[in-house]
This record gives C-alpha cells, sequence and structure tokens, in this order.
C-alpha cells in the first residue's frame, strides 16, 4: 500500500485543528469548524480551501492544441490565450478517464488540471496517447499548492488581504501575475461552490504565506472538504467516482454541452455519437425525498411499486441551503422524466421520492 502524500499546507491544519482524512491518496482536512458552518460561509462571505492535492500536467510544443483536442471532449482551437475549458478524457468505449479543466496559455502551451485520486493514472494514460504528436508532456503536480478563495466576498478578499487585483478576469478565464513581493502566480476564476471564486496555482512556500495571510485577516473562513461536496452537490456539479466513471459517459451524466461533437475527432467520439442517436439507457437526475431521512452513494433507485431496481443513489445529503432531503442518481432513462415517482432504499426501508432538477441551488457566478 503506497504511503498517503501531504499538500504543502498539511501542518498548517494540523494546527488549526481540522478532522484530517484520507482524500485521493493524500491526508487531508474535511472540516474545522463544522461542515455546516464552513458551507454557510462560502455561501454568504468567504471561505479558502486548500485544494494542493489537485494534479498539473504542463503540454507544450508545435502539437499541442492538435493533441489537446484529441484527448479532450472540449474544442480548445480558436480561443484566446487565457481562456479555461471545462471538459473530459474518454476511453474509446465512451466512459470517463477523468474530467478536468484545460487553461490554454497558447496554440502552443496548455496547462491541465486534473482530479487528484486520478493524478498518476491520468498521466500515464495522456503519455500513452503522445504517439504521433510533437508534444512535450510536464507532470508538474508535486511543484505547485493551490487555493480556492470562494464565496460572494471572494473578489474583495484577492483584492483586499492578498493583493491580487482579479477585478479584470471574467468567469473561466485566468492570468499569470506578479505579487506586489514578487514571485508569480497562476490566477483563475473558476469554482466548484457555484458562489464566485478564485483559485491560485503558486509554489508551496508562496501558497504557506498565502494561506497564513488570509487566515491571519480572519475574512476567510477555512474550509474543508466536506463542506466542499455539499457545495458542489446542491448546484448540480460532478465528482469523479460518484456521477463519472470508466463507466459513466459524459452524455449519460448529463454533461454533453462539454462534448463537442462537431470537432473532427476526439477519442471517444464515435461511441457518443452512437448514444447520443439512441438516446442513453440510463440518466443522472436528482431526486428530492419527501421526508427527512438521507439519501447516500450507492443506495438503490426502485420505481414506484418497489418491485425493481432502477439505478442508484450516487450523491445524497441533507441539503444544507434548501433544507431539503436530496440525492443526485444514476438511474434507467425510462423513469428520468421531471415529477416522476421513485422509491430510495435506505438500510431496510424504502421512502418516497420524486424526480427534479438536479441543480438543486442556484449557482451565483460572476458572468
Amino acid at each position: 500500500m503506497s504511503e498517503i502524500k501531504k499538500t504543502c499546507l498539511h501542518d498548517k491544519h494540523v494546527a488549526l485543528g481540522a478532522l484530517m482524512s484520507p482524500f485521493g491518496g493524500f491526508d487531508m482536512p474535511i472540516q474545522y469548524s463544522g461542515i455546516t458552518e464552513e458551507h454557510n460561509a462560502v455561501r454568504s462571505a468567504c471561505g479558502v480551501f486548500d485544494v494542493s492535492h489537485m494534479g498539473e500536467v504542463e503540454i507544450t510544443g508545435p502539437d499541442a492544441e492538435k493533441f489537446v483536442n484529441h484527448i479532450f471532449t472540449n474544442d480548445v482551437r480558436g480561443a484566446e490565450p487565457g481562456k479555461i475549458f471545462y471538459g473530459m478524457m474518454l476511453h474509446p468505449e465512451g466512459g470517463v478517464v477523468d474530467d478536468l479543466l484545460v487553461y490554454k496559455r497558447g496554440d502552443h502551451d496548455f496547462f491541465l488540471v486534473i482530479n487528484a485520486a486520478n493524478i498518476d493514472k491520468d498521466v500515464d494514460w495522456i503519455r500513452s496517447q503522445r504517439e504521433g504528436f510533437d508534444v512535450e508532456i510536464d507532470h508538474l503536480s508535486d511543484s505547485y499548492g493551490e487555493l480556492a478563495v470562494q464565496g460572494p466576498e471572494a473578489e474583495k478578499v484577492m483584492t483586499d488581504v492578498l493583493h491580487i487585483d482579479c477585478a479584470d478576469l471574467a468567469f473561466y478565464t485566468f492570468k499569470e501575475t506578479t505579487l506586489p513581493s514578487g514571485e508569480k502566480i497562476l490566477v483563475s476564476r473558476t469554482g466548484y461552490t457555484g458562489e464566485d471564486g478564485f483559485e491560485i496555482y503558486a509554489d508551496h512556500e508562496v501558497t504557506r504565506r498565502l494561506w497564513d495571510e488570509l487566515m491571519a485577516s480572519g475574512k476567510a473562513a477555512p474550509c474543508g472538504l466536506g463542506c466542499r461536496d455539499t457545495l458542489r452537490f446542491e448546484v448540480g456539479l460532478p465528482l469523479y467516482g460518484d456521477e463519472l466513471a470508466d463507466d459513466i459517459t459524459p452524455i449519460e451524466a448529463g454533461l454533453g454541452i462539454f462534448v463537442k461533437l462537431d470537432k473532427p475527432e476526439f477519442i471517444g467520439k464515435e461511441a457518443l455519437e452512437r448514444q447520443k442517436a439512441e438516446g442513453p439507457k440510463r440518466k443522472l437526475v436528482g431526486l428530492e425525498l419527501l421526508d427527512r431521512n438521507i439519501p447516500r452513494h450507492g443506495y438503490d433507485v426502485l420505481d414506484a411499486s418497489g418491485e425493481k431496481v432502477i439505478g442508484h443513489v450516487t450523491t445524497g445529503y441533507r441539503g444544507i441551503s434548501v433544507d431539503k432531503s436530496i440525492a443526485m442518481a444514476l438511474i434507467d432513462a425510462d423513469y428520468a422524466a421531471r415529477d416522476t415517482e421513485v422509491l430510495v432504499r435506505i438500510r431496510k426501508k424504502t421512502y418516497p421520492a420524486r424526480v427534479v432538477p438536479k441543480k438543486f441551488y442556484k449557482k451565483s457566478y460572476k458572468k
């Protein structure tokens, strides 16, 4: 068994008394003051997450744009430098290798941000696809720390506390800039919470100093992965391993908008074209339970008669911002219409639920 890894901020989390737990091969903070309190801090003001466990890969060279478009479902052609794309890397059969962000520095220079649990798998897979392309693939995950500053007050905190001017950044854009102290950083306006927010990529020492400045200010609550999950879930954002996996396609997950079938080619295109033409047999939906019982990942979803298992819960919580028992579930497409009545098996009993849109809470991104 491989040794569990630590981010560059691990000792900071321990000193703050965070509840730590393994996630994606790293010992990560799950909560500090409490998941509900941290969730509400991000919804109402500002929270900061250590996301240094995420992986980074740089792809450069004459064929960089062509190669990225080959392994990625979205289309990076023609975009100006500074644009960020969300999409997926696929197996030929259409299942998802990983979902990721692609930062376009230029036609010959791309920066990929991949999920922590998939770093080794992703890097090996990317390298296995390079034959015939004039590219360099550099695995940089050990070189970067990453902070996510999220919430309606995020821009003010970035400016007033960290002295990083980011008002010029539109949603899903980035820039490389220099701190007043002289160090270079990469700043993006993205997020995984449904709120306005930023990611800061920097070397480990700079990341540690920025974290300390945020903590000293008292204007950004330290937040763990517990509320990161509740926040992303409420706005219908997927988590690899739950809503996406090697055997779940983007079409089934309702992410077809990030699959550009009008591109000349990409790995998995033919499989997704067939699935879209035929219609997926499964669909990811939202569920609202009619009482306060809480569905969890893996719980069975049954038809209204209780006679047939039609799928399973991918994520479920008592929604903190909406005060309802809600879930996302991957179910047979025949039952995916809005307001369809179903049952969820929680332990040995079944409880009534109905199909609802899987975005339970309205996003507040800056457009």
